[in-house]
């Protein structure tokens, strides 16, 4: 009776599909916490037009509109360009003049809690205002860009249309008012579902045929992803992101000898800002709403960490880091293959740009440590990244 009740049970147990591995419940349990994509879209309490479909048309029109910059050449889509993922593709933007940083995609921004690689905005809207204000990017004219809304028709037209009034007076007010309604328009730039959310959702559901179309190096480089290299432990979510700031051993300083501080100085900024949440600028005037931007902190952690991106589509959008260091996939993950754990406790000695402010030791602990791994599974981390690709999305 033992055996024949074994037989039955193997009979009944669905077969391996070629192509398809066995994944644990521990595995499955991770695959799963990384969707479902799209999430649930949710409005943004501190801008009053989020969600609106005015002011999403108004702040297309806004972005793709050369007479806000200083010298009438430049829009947000000179470096956010909608045929290149909403990237540019350079290693640092150019623009008015050329920045430090890498451009990147404003793709799914409407999901992050930060906002630029040194988080000096805590709202969509606001990281919308910093490069009107920014002397490399736009020019820095905010006088011009509020009298322009005022004086020309067809802008004041969309803003009252996006609104419900005339442009008011105060310039704050306005200003504040066309970072929303361009923050509006990105909250309209969600990307699509990518071979892998088919297969976590087979996954999920047992549908161990249609899993099995999903490409056996990704499934490899997956396991990976979740598993020995602990990418997720950074990269988790719908979004593959923690939404925060590491530092990843890439250099603070750049060819002509600047440090660029990244959190430290987001902070500075982002406390400093007369449109952060904080402001009366927002909408949300709850505390809760706020409590972060509240508890932003100036600490040794912050030297020199950037954000952690997401990396839907990210094959589309190379170069790679907050200066676009690396060219390729590859090169990203071969960089966490063969980082030096130890030179990420190592304090730096170099003095700090602002006279009597040194540099603190950099934190202890760190999740990253030297993976070595073979050449044929940096090959398979990449083919699983290149998986994240919404279905028809093209490479430039």
């Amino acid at each position: 009776m033992r055996l024949a009740a074994l037989l039955a049970a193997l009979l009944a147990a669905p077969a391996a599909r070629p192509g398809l591995l066995e994944f644990s419940a521990d595995e499955v349990a991770a695959i799963a916490r990384h969707g479902p994509w799209p999430p649930p879209l949710a409005r943004d309490a501190s801008n009053l037009v989020s969600g609106s479909r005015e002011a999403a048309g108004f702040g297309e029109k806004l972005f793709a509109d050369a007479r806000l910059s200083a010298d009438g050449a430049t829009s947000c889509a000179t470096c956010h360009v909608p045929a290149l993922q909403w990237t540019d593709r350079r290693t640092t933007a150019r623009a008015h003049a050329q920045a430090p940083r890498n451009t990147p995609s404003v793709l799914n921004a409407r999901f992050n809690r930060w906002f630029g690689w040194a988080g000096a905005a805590d709202s969509l809207w606001l990281s919308s205002i910093r490069p009107l204000t920014d002397a490399r990017e736009m020019g820095g004219a905010e006088r011009h860009v509020v009298a322009l809304v005022r004086s020309q028709a067809d802008l004041a037209r969309g803003y009252a249309g996006a609104f419900g009034r005339p442009p008011p007076g105060d310039d704050d007010e306005l200003l504040a008012d066309v970072g929303k309604a361009l923050a509006a328009f990105q909250e309209t730039l969600v990307t699509g579902p990518s071979a892998f959310d088919r297969f976590r959702d087979a996954l999920a559901r047992g549908d161990r045929g249609a899993a099995a179309r999903y490409p056996v190096a990704a499934q490899r480089g997956l396991r990976l992803f979740v598993g020995r290299a602990q990418c997720n432990l950074c990269h988790f979510g719908p979004a593959f992101t923690n939404g925060e700031f590491d530092k990843v051993g890439i250099p603070v300083r750049d060819a002509a000898g600047a440090f660029d501080w990244g959190r430290y100085d987001g902070v500075k900024a982002l406390r400093a800002s007369r449109f952060n949440r904080l402001s009366r600028h927002s909408d949300d005037k709850s505390v809760a709403g706020a409590v972060s931007t509240r508890h932003a902190a100036l600490n040794a952690g912050a030297y020199g960490a950037f954000k952690v991106p997401g990396l839907r589509n990210v094959a589309l959008t190379a170069p790679y880091m907050h200066n676009g260091s690396l060219a390729t996939l590859h090169d990203v993950v071969r960089h966490y293959s063969e980082i030096n754990a130890e030179k990420l406790h190592i304090a730096a000695s170099h003095p700090h740009p602002e006279p009597g402010e040194p540099l603190p030791p950099r934190p202890a602990e760190s999740p990253l440590r030297t993976l070595a791994l073979a050449e044929a599974e940096i090959d398979d981390l990449v083919a699983f990244l290149r998986s994240l690709t919404e279905r028809n999305a093209q490479a430039p």
